[in-house]
């Protein structure tokens, strides 16, 4: 057996056994990461779990970071704080500032409809506080939003919040246990397993509101009077998401890499292949299978140590690749993976914006076309960012790229006219109308707006009052009110043919967010009001928000004048867990009750272009709230609308 290469001794491998060399495998991991989760974004079918990339990011991030700090303790006596900050604005500040701005221009001048929804996502961008920002409004990683190209800044908002404080964290730990860092290293992944076990504690399981306006709140907390949705905090915050990044940090303190090829370990590259090939195919498996939500249920494989598994399956390959007598490293280190690896920041930053640019809405599959325009676009400016942006500015500084600049007038014309373009645009997004954003927060100003129970004014005429002669009393009479004959009351799919329907002189009382109770307040107040009575046929429609049961049906049902010409209702139409079950209930309604009958919208739904979250009618034009107010005009037993 021929002995393993070692590394050569020079000056700087004696430096410090913390020293971090070239690893191009390093570099081929980043581009298998990153190759998964552009995969997720375009077809999320095609490789469910490709957002697991993210989790490779972490633990690599966690591991060379700590690595860094380490050497450079050794080789200076001490960390140097600012210089080390100062790398990392140098090497991540720019180019996502330029794709930001890029953005801003995109938004200003080709699709200024978009400005007020995004705004916040560029404040939450350039002061790298994303991922709290989507928690905040309630934009969870799934959840399908008109134009959200800068939700990808989340992971982002992660690393760089662990910049700002690890290195604080570091020179304690590097204080005070410098003799005792592998006891430290065993810690810190004792922490990323608690950080494992807090979660999955933490994780709801099954069916959880989408958003806070609805009676049903199962998954959600209220912090500090804000509804807060439970997994997308998991999902997307930084304490929650810091596991991987401690697994990479603790990992760090037992494997550096000239430190093993000193050791005994330096002769166990094959066993380390063996090991890095399980790794792959089980981080390849994970990808293929580990989906994130199906039905608006959370993946409870993902929570319950998904995140972890994943984090391992890193390390054992980062093992393998910083071991120079390894194949892994080798094939990793090809000349194509470290290519895509060494511009995978770049191509993570911009493919997301390329991508919703074209399709206009996240969640939507790209078709391959659509994807090979997508990376036609995204490539280049890859590229381009890299060569002219990111390296120069690494490695000489801004000032002195930008000095670099001066020398030409073009140069100095073309920088002029740059600004000016993103300052308009700055200027344009800066004065648009406020516009809520994501499920939560657009929710929570529907609810602010009046509790579900208010119902319009009902303005009762009366009779002018009577005065007789030699009397000194008066008396009025009041005309009782004249019940609708035909009243709906539903949720936010009706919303969507409201005005259709109010023009077909139908009563409507339709609200977002609606459940059970809130249909049955509606038929309380709509009866107090004398809105519905005696002739009053009502159409219902509820059961998209929440599961039903059979008590709540059997509410409604009690709390409808006894009078009421009949009651009709809609089953609904969804890919959500719960939706077949209500259906089943709705359906069952005329066994129990001999006045009622059902609507079948969730048989004839397919007839029509719904919305791209396949539930509701406001898109694709008139269509479809057009199909839909005739199927309810069909009921009531009126002439269809053309």
């Amino acid at each position: 057996m021929s002995a393993p290469p070692t590394v050569p001794r020079t000056a700087s491998a004696d430096a410090g056994l913390s020293r971090v060399p070239y690893l191009p495998g390093l570099d081929g991991l980043r581009a298998i990461a990153v190759i998964g989760v552009m995969i997720y974004h375009a077809h999320h079918d095609w490789m469910p779990g490709g957002f697991l990339g993210v989790e490779v990011f972490f633990v690599i991030s966690g591991y060379l970071i700590t690595l860094l700090l380490m050497g450079e303790r050794e080789r200076n006596g001490h960390v140097d704080l600012r210089h080390f900050w100062v790398r990392r604005f140098r090497r991540l500040l720019p180019a996502l500032y330029v794709m930001m701005a890029l953005v801003a221009v995109y938004i200003a001048a080709f699709y200024p409809m978009a400005r007020e929804q995004t705004r916040g996502d560029f404040m939450g961008g350039i002061f790298y506080v994303s991922n709290w920002y989507e928690v905040f409004v309630g934009q969870g990683y799934g959840a399908s939003e008109a134009f959200v190209p800068l939700r990808h800044l989340w992971s982002l908002a992660v690393e760089e919040q662990f910049y700002l404080v690890w290195p604080l964290v570091m020179v304690a730990i590097l204080r005070r246990s410098r003799s005792r860092l592998p006891a430290v290293g065993l810690k810190l992944i004792g922490v990323s397993v608690v950080i494992a076990i807090v979660v999955a504690w933490l994780y709801v399981p099954g069916v959880v509101a989408t958003s806070c306006g609805s009676e049903f709140t199962r998954g959600t907390w209220t912090v500090f009077g804000r509804c807060i949705a439970v997994n997308d905090m998991l999902y997307l915050g930084s304490f929650s998401r810091a596991g991987g990044l401690m697994l990479g940090a603790g990992f760090a303190m037992l494997w550096r890499p000239v430190a093993i090829m000193r050791g005994p370990l330096r002769d166990k590259g094959r066993r380390l292949d063996v090991l890095a090939a399980l790794a792959l195919a089980a981080l390849v498996y994970f990808m293929l299978s580990m989906y994130l939500q199906e039905r608006g249920v959370y993946n409870p494989w993902l929570y319950r140590g998904g995140f972890f598994l994943t984090g391992l399956a890193t390390l054992l390959l980062i093992a393998a690749i910083t071991h120079h007598g390894t194949a892994a490293g080798k094939l990793l280190g090809s000349k194509a993976l470290v290519w895509v690896g060494t511009r995978s920041y770049g191509l993570y930053l911009y493919h997301w914006p390329v991508f919703q640019m074209i399709r206009k809405q996240a969640n939507i599959q790209l078709s391959i076309p659509q994807i090979v325009l997508g990376m036609l676009i995204t490539v280049p400016i890859t590229e381009a960012s890299y060569r002219f942006i990111e390296t120069p500015i690494r490695k000489n500084g801004l000032r002195a790229t930008l000095a670099g600049l001066r020398g030409e007038a073009r140069n100095l014309l073309a920088g002029v006219a740059v600004v000016l373009l993103v300052g308009l645009a700055a200027f344009s997004l800066q004065g648009a109308d406020p516009h809520c954003v994501g499920e939560v927060n657009c929710s929570l100003e529907a609810a602010a707006q009046g509790p579900d129970t208010t119902l319009p004014a009902v303005t009762t005429p009366t009779e002018p009052a009577t005065t007789v002669p030699g009397e000194t009393t008066t008396t009025s009479t009041t005309i009782p009110k004249e019940p609708q004959k035909y009243v709906a009351i539903g949720e936010s799919v009706m919303v969507g043919a409201q005005p259709l329907l109010e023009s077909s002189g139908i009563f409507v009382q339709a609200k977002e967010g609606r459940g059970p109770e809130g249909v049955k307040n509606a038929v309380i107040q709509l009866d107090d009001s004398g809105d519905i009575g005696a002739g009053s046929t009502i159409v219902i429609q509820v059961g998209t928000n929440a599961p039903l049961t059979q008590s709540e049906l059997d509410a409604i049902m009690a709390a409808v004048p006894a009078e009421a010409a009949g009651v009709v209702f809609m089953t609904i139409h969804a890919d959500i867990a719960y939706v077949p079950a209500n259906n089943d209930l709705l359906r069952a309604m005329p066994d129990k009750y001999a006045n009622v009958s059902v609507l079948d919208w969730d048989a004839r739904a397919s007839e029509v272009d719904l919305c791209t979250d396949g539930i509701h009618i406001s898109c694709n034009g008139s269509g479809p709230a057009k199909f839909y107010t005739n199927l309810i005009l069909e009921a009531f037993g009126l002439p269809a609308i053309t």
